[in-house]
């Protein structure tokens, strides 16, 4: 697999952040975070992340749905060390958009994660409304 492009592994080129604790159940035989907790892990951020772009789905009447997630394992994180997430929208669709992510521990990026989410409402897919798409162009991931 290839190593994510460096400007991926900086924490101020996303404009949400989000500390988070490891658990002592989050560590694997060999003594480090989990995939699967690391998963997790982005997967609470990714909520969160949700939130601070100002609306639930479900005021609007329709379900974010993970199409896709795709996660980069650089190097081990360890308990009891917190676990920062960075948070960022990559591109917006018409009734998609592609979340990049990043897990800090100690400085040092530790784990990224592509994540693409859909819209639906009853009739299907749904088009991303306007309001949606203003806040995720304030929080685009900062390239330069």
């Amino acid at each position: 697999m290839a190593k994510p492009a460096p400007w991926r592994l900086e924490i101020d080129r996303y404009p949400f952040v989000k500390t988070m604790a490891t658990r002592f159940r989050d560590l694997d035989i060999m003594g480090h975070v989990n995939n699967v907790a690391m998963a997790g892990i982005f997967e609470t951020a990714r909520v969160h992340f949700h939130r601070h772009l100002g609306r639930h789905p479900q005021d609007q009447g329709v379900r974010w749905l993970i199409a896709s997630v795709h996660v980069e394992y650089l190097q081990e994180a360890h308990f009891p060390d917190e676990v920062t997430v960075g948070c960022s929208i990559a591109k917006i669709g018409n009734t998609s958009w592609t979340i990049y992510a990043a897990a800090f521990q100690n400085g040092e990026c530790v784990a990224t994660c592509d994540c693409v989410v859909v819209t639906h409402g009853p009739g299907g897919r749904r088009v991303v409304d306007g309001a949606l798409r203003t806040a995720m162009e304030a929080n685009r991931f900062r390239e330069g």
